[in-house]
Parts: C-alpha cells; structure tokens; sequence
C-alpha cells in the first residue's frame, strides 16, 4: 500500500479522535438539555488560550498544563449553565431551548470578539507537547504532537464512555436524557445534571482545543469550523447519540483525509458538508439515531 495513502489514513483517524472530542460534549449537552450549544467552538478556544497562557506565559510543562485547561474551562461551563441557561430553564418559559439557543450564540459572539479585543488577532503557539517526528513504520513519520493528541484523545473518549455507561452518574445522564419527569421522579437532580453536563462539555472541548494548539496554533475564531463539524458529526452519528458522535468523527477525519488525496486538499472542509447532504438525503436520522424521539 503506498505509504503516503497510509499516512493519510492514520491522519485521519488522529483528527477524528480529536473531532470525537468536540462532538462528545456537544452531543452530552443536546441530549440531555436538548440544546443545540453554539458556543462551543468558545470552548474549544478557550482551552488553546489557557495552554498557551500556563505553557509560554507562565512557564508550566504541557503535561501539567492540559488538566488545568480542561479544569478551568470545565468550570467556565459549569458558570455558562448556572449564570444563562439555568434561568431560562427554571422560570417555566415556553421554548426554553430555542432561548437558550439564542443565548449561546450571542455568547459565540461576545466570547470571539472579547478574545479578538484582549488579545489581538494574532497566532499564538503554546508549547509542544512531544517534539519532533516519531518513527511509525517503514518510511512513515508523524509529528510527535500529532501522536500524543490522538493518544490522550482516545483515552479521554474511553474515560468518558466509562462514566456514561459504568457510573450512577453516567446512568443518571441517560436517565435524564430519557425524561426529565421520570428521572425527578425517581430522585433524580435534573439541574445538576445539567451542570454536570455542561461541566463535561467543557472539559472535553478544552481538551481539544489544547491538545491540538500546537498543530494549528490558536486566534479568536479557532473553534469556528471544528464546532460547524462537530454539528456535522452529531447529524451523522445520530442526533444525542454518543457512540454514534464517536463512530460519525472517525468517519469524518478519514473521509477528509482520502478526499484530501484522490480529490482535492484545497476542498478538505467542504468535504464534511458533503457528507453531511448525503446523510440528511439517504438516513436523515443518522447512523445511530431513532426515527422518533420522545423527551
């Protein structure tokens, strides 16, 4: 197999880790506040931001400073569901969630702009986390940063399917997921499980936006197109399916990858809106999702 087409493909799997990344939190959220976050990108944002802050400007090791990124962003989330959202769901109001969607999207606005007036437009690189190229296989080489994000990538994936599906809180999620009525019935917080899922959220873009910083380095409107294929990926894997976010980002990242290839590098991100018109024509509910869902 030609070497160059084998590296593309791994690239392809490195970047869908990564896009797994942004999904998951997305599709946490939408399941269980049925919101569609248009901040998100924000928080992918944010996380690139702080590495850069605690790596150059601080001094920390990258390795020190991911988990603080996730931390802090995490809690940034946690304040978005408390300070905006919370309201909107506990005054009784018609169409909470088209509100809250309106909500997130003058936030996407406020928090590039409020990055782009305190910072500047500016490339910023925060400190690498492996240096170098790494030897894979014959001629193969990758970037050791592209290696370490897929690798911590894929661990957090898995780290976060275990606490959906082996924990009392994951359950709770599902619970509340299911029906908020039911879930409150049987001593279920469905507010903190909103926090809880929004603090989550957090955590996982800012892992994204951190650990591929280095690569692609960071600006006010970073999270832009990762958050337009986030949604992409929702749609595919299922709308407020989790395995499905997973499964729909590896797709994605390969698909992008063997277009870059046979096709064109120069279209590489309108590839995702492709698949995405072909999804909605041919299963418009998604790989994983269901034809009907009921809150």
């Amino acid at each position: 197999m030609d070497i160059y087409l084998v590296s593309q493909l791994i690239n392809g799997l490195i970047f869908g880790l990564l896009y797994g990344l942004i999904a998951l939190g997305l599709t946490i959220v939408f399941s269980i506040m049925r919101v569609v976050n248009f901040a998100h990108g924000e928080l992918y944002m944010l996380g690139g931001y702080m590495l850069y802050l605690l790596t150059v400007q601080f001094g920390l090791p990258p390795l020190l400073g991911l988990p603080l990124c996730m931390i802090v962003v995490g809690l940034v989330g946690c304040l978005i569901e408390r300070v905006l959202l919370r309201p909107v769901y506990t005054t009784r109001m018609e169409r909470a969630e088209e509100y809250a969607i309106i909500l997130t999207f003058g936030l996407s606005l406020l928090l590039q702009n409020g990055a782009l007036w305190g910072i500047g437009p500016y490339e910023l690189t925060p400190a690498s986390f492996w240096e170098g190229s790494k030897h894979i296989i014959g001629d193969l080489y990758l970037a050791g940063d592209r290696l370490y994000a897929a690798g911590v990538a894929a661990i957090l994936l898995i780290a976060t399917l275990l606490l959906v599906y082996r924990t009392w809180w994951g359950h709770a999620l599902m619970a509340t997921a299911q029906s908020r009525v039911g879930a409150s019935i049987v001593g279920i917080n469905a507010i903190r499980m909103h926090l809880l899922a929004m603090g989550l959220s957090g955590l996982l873009a800012a892992a994204a936006g951190a650990l591929i910083a280095p690569i692609f380095l960071v600006y006010p409107d970073v999270g832009a197109v990762p958050a337009i294929k986030s949604f992409v990926v929702i749609v595919l894997g299922g709308m407020g399916s989790i395995p499905g976010s997973i499964l729909g980002a590896l797709l994605l990242g390969v698909v992008e990858s063997l277009g870059s290839v046979y096709l064109a590098v120069s279209y590489r991100d309108v590839y995702a809106f492709l698949v995405l018109i072909l999804v909605l024509l041919i299963r418009p509910y998604g790989l994983f999702g269901q034809k009907e869902r009921r809150a």
